[in-house]
């Protein structure tokens, strides 16, 4: 089930060759083992690896027949192998070979995807630190607040996809085992010396205890922290999104020439990756979902699982991988405006430095209420005339109401009056978050 935009490398971990070249190699280990034991004879190895063989075309064939994907495997193997072919699959069951493969082409898929999510670190730590101070108003409720950086802004992100990578690393750590333990886990039919070889072999660990399966939390841990990663990058796209709008234009995608943004106004720019983002972060999240209801089978194992993961393996790993190319070419080319951040900043006629302003007549000895009564009072007479339509030149500004008003500059010297109107307090510690998100030795 890979969509039609999946990107080569990681497609490929899904292709039908891939996987049975995968089940061919997991049985050809595990009769390593047992020749290694003495309980398969050693012509029969050399014959499956003289002879072994398989159409995706011949094995399909045989399926619809048996409705059987395993057996219809080893059945091609055995046309080719021929008599040496009986000893394949020996004491295993379906799963054995199933869920160890899945095993191997997770954690070759998420290598992949921690790749790609270094690059994107990578843009994002270089633009931040190319934005490190410049200045912006941040927003909460999507209302103007007080001014911070375009770069901590990244800063932040920077920080949430460090512990994406975390939760990703913890989950390809949960995935990477194995089970060579049959029909219920209990090594009935072959020994445990087989499942450590194999695992061994290919870079797994032996689940400490298995039953017909792998038990799926493990499954569910890494594409949880999947959908994790993408609700992040979503988040990423969602701030594009806000700062492209026509009333704040303070950041927006790159627009290459002869792109077009509307076939019926010529005008229009829109962010139609970012939205892209958006949308398949729905998708990563319903697949999250999807393995959580993947846990509680039936006793030792039931199969409902299995239709699931044929859709959810390759779809959630190879969306993933799509969407942290595409979020890292949206940052790579960000177009950012820093005059139109300081229009901005100035849009409310200095309203921004209520806050600072409420803490110094507080630190001064009125009560908070009479403060913040003193300050909203000039606060919501700018807002008022801005409201009006005025533009921000064209009113009282908020500096010049608090330096006429005797009631603060009584209690307030110029001075301080200054330094809550700077921008200074905003920007004074930029240098000790960078140094805690990027670490002092990168920041030098």
């Amino acid at each position: 089930m890979i969509p039609r935009y999946t990107r080569d490398e990681i497609a490929e971990i899904w292709s039908d060759g891939y996987r049975f070249k995968l089940w061919l190699e997991v049985e050809t280990l595990a009769m390593e083992a047992m020749v290694a034991e003495g309980v398969v004879p050693k012509e029969a190895l050399e014959a499956v690896k003289a002879k072994a063989s398989f159409s995706v075309e011949r094995i399909n064939e045989i399926e619809a027949e048996v409705k059987h994907d395993v057996i219809a495997f080893l059945t091609n193997i055995a046309e080719n192998v021929g008599e040496g072919a009986r000893y394949l699959h020996l004491g295993m069951t379906s799963s054995d070979l199933l869920d160890t493969s899945f095993a191997v082409q997770l954690v070759r898929a998420t290598d992949l995807i921690l790749a790609e999510l270094d690059k994107l670190l990578e843009v994002v730590e270089r633009r931040a630190r190319e934005h490190k101070t410049t200045v912006c108003i941040g927003r909460s409720h999507g209302i103007h607040a007080e001014p911070t950086t375009f770069g901590l802004k990244l800063a932040v992100f920077h920080a949430e996809l460090q512990r994406a990578k975390s939760r990703i690393q913890a989950g390809r750590a949960d995935i990477a085992v194995g089970a060579i333990s049959g029909p219920v886990g209990t090594f009935a039919h072959l020994t445990p010396a087989v499942e450590e070889y194999v695992c061994k072999k290919l870079g797994l660990t032996p689940a400490p205890a298995s039953t017909q399966i792998i038990q799926r939390d493990r499954h569910a841990a890494l594409f949880c922290a999947f959908a994790l990663l993408a609700s992040t990058l979503e988040k990423m796209c969602v701030e594009v999104r806000h700062l492209q709008r026509t009333e704040v234009r303070e950041a927006e995608e790159f627009f290459s020439k002869g792109q077009k943004g509307s076939s019926a106004m010529p005008h229009k720019r829109n962010p139609v990756l970012s939205e892209n983002v958006s949308g398949l972060a729905r998708l990563v999240r319903g697949w999250a979902w999807a393995s959580l209801e993947n846990i509680p089978l039936w006793h030792e194992r039931d199969i409902s699982h299995s239709s699931v993961e044929r859709v959810v393996g390759p779809d959630i790993s190879v969306t993933v991988d799509f969407m942290l190319a595409r979020t890292r070419a949206i940052f790579d080319k960000l177009l950012v405006y820093p005059d139109v951040m300081k229009k901005n900043l100035n849009a409310t006629a200095g309203l921004h430095a209520s806050g600072g302003l409420l803490v110094e007549l507080a630190a001064k000895g009125l009560s908070r209420e009479d403060a913040y009564r003193l300050v909203q009072k000039h606060a919501m007479e700018v807002w008022e005339e801005l409201s009006e339509g005025k533009l921000p030149e064209d009113v009282v500004s908020f500096e010049e109401r608090i330096r006429a008003d005797e009631d603060i500059t009584s209690l307030l010297s110029p001075d301080v009056i200054e330094s809550v109107l700077s921008l200074d307090r905003h920007t004074a510690h930029v240098d000790m978050i960078f140094d805690r998100v990027f670490g002092k030795e990168a920041a030098k």
